[in-house]
């Protein structure tokens, strides 16, 4: 930008932004909001709302980082300025690190909040006794829970575990009562989901609104269209993911972007109350997935890997070095290790993607099409064949089929869907 100023517009630009960097300091000007704060509104290269401030030294320093180059920083010998976008991306990473909320527990016992929570909660329940229950009567239920909250009153209940065959393994499932433990964790992901979802890199699926396997498996194909430098994949699982999610670790994740000790007290007796992270709970799909948030961005930032998807715990990385993705496997490993106390499975893999395809979010994706997985084709049929696909089933698995390439199968099975 300034390169193509000559030398005495140069020299007056650097003592104006001299001056001005007094002014964001004084005036409480921000370096990295998004939002208008301070006086003056001065702020710089911000997406999110939270504040943080600077000193006026470096703000200054700031300034002339994001405009003099460093060939003109050399010339006009001005230290500490080699790269702009390394450092803001730098001061950025080290404001998103101290930025922690607070004030959300009393958004959590709002009554407004517990009613959507309710709401959401008995979303396709309306038939349990509990839900039914509620119903004849919801002011005294969401008085009662928003009067336990307050008062920090709040028991997690006890759990009823059973075991449930899921085609390809049988896993432990442990279940809440509807009233009042999922109705709480609907609460707590209500006022936490805007601060955890700021931690999430692009290609995090699960959970995430408007990132489930559909948007997952549009990411992959468009990804698949680099031919180049997607030839091989490495393919990755963590063995025993929930069970073996550790509970200090967990804690002190939360604890990067939350400061509210009655929040913070709250979510640990849920943490507690069973061993890992258990299947079965609402609560537990945010858990698990913000486990492994900081590790996406090792992944992406400090492997530098460009094609990077996760769903859960299952992992997906592109390169045309197959050399390369056995270092980063490698890499990974050791971090999940030290850092979070994981394990991979040992079925890791690295092959050729235009042979073997890629088995992600329940389809198989090649460079040209897009099949679905076997296993989920077969227990369609089997269901078809026992007579236990009712119409919504049917719907369902219509909605999964539709955006592969399928002709036979759907022609067979929904030549009625097929029309509409």
């Amino acid at each position: 930008m300034l390169e193509i100023l000559n030398e005495k517009t140069m020299k007056l630009t650097v003592i104006i932004l001299w001056l001005f960097s007094w002014q964001v300091a004084a005036w409480g000007g921000n370096l990295n909001n998004g939002t208008n704060a301070g006086l003056g509104y001065a702020n710089f290269n911000n997406t999110t709302g939270a504040n943080t401030n600077y000193s006026s030294h470096l703000c200054l320093k700031e300034n002339l980082t994001f405009v003099i180059t460093p060939a003109l920083a050399e010339k006009y010998k001005i230290k500490n300025t080699v790269s702009s976008h390394s450092k803001r991306k730098l001061h950025f990473v080290q404001a998103q690190q101290m930025k922690r909320k607070g004030n959300l527990f009393e958004k959590l016992c709002d009554k407004g909040n517990i009613e959507i929570a309710y709401k959401n909660a008995k979303k396709g329940k309306r038939y349990y006794k509990d839900v039914i229950e509620i119903e004849k009567n919801p002011d005294k239920y969401i008085n009662e829970l928003q009067s336990l909250l307050i008062n920090n009153q709040f028991v997690n209940s006890k759990y009823k575990v059973f075991s449930k065959n899921t085609g390809h393994k049988i896993r432990e499932i442990y279940k809440l009562p509807f009233y009042p433990d999922r109705i709480v964790h609907h609460c707590i992901v209500q006022v936490c989901q805007p601060v955890w979802i700021q931690l999430f890199i692009r290609d995090t699926y699960s959970t995430i609104p408007c990132r489930g396997i559909h948007d997952g498996l549009n990411r992959l194909k468009n990804a698949l269209k680099d031919v180049q430098n997607t030839q091989y994949c490495l393919k990755l699982d963590v063995r025993k993911y929930y069970p073996s999610i550790d509970h200090q670790i967990l804690k002190s994740i939360i604890r990067q972007k939350i400061k509210d000790k009655n929040l913070l007290s709250l979510i640990d007796k849920i943490i507690e109350s069973a061993p890992g992270v258990p299947i079965g709970n609402y609560l537990s799909q945010w858990l698990g997935n913000l486990y492994l948030a900081y590790f996406d961005h090792f992944v992406k930032e400090n492997l530098k890997v460009k094609y990077y998807f996760r769903y859960c715990d299952d992992m997906v990385l592109l390169s045309n070095d197959k050399s390369q993705l056995w270092e980063w496997k490698n890499n990974i490993e050791k971090y999940l290790n030290n850092n979070l106390k994981l394990d991979l499975k040992s079925n890791y893999q690295v092959f050729p993607v235009n042979i073997r395809g890629i088995d992600f979010l329940g389809y198989k994706c090649f460079y040209n099409y897009a099949l679905i997985r076997k296993s989920i084709k077969q227990e369609f049929k089997r269901k078809l064949k026992n007579k236990i696909a009712t119409p919504q089933t049917q719907s369902a698995y219509w909605g999964w089929f539709k955006y592969a390439n399928t002709f036979n199968l759907t022609q067979k099975y929904f030549k009625n869907e097929r029309k509409s």
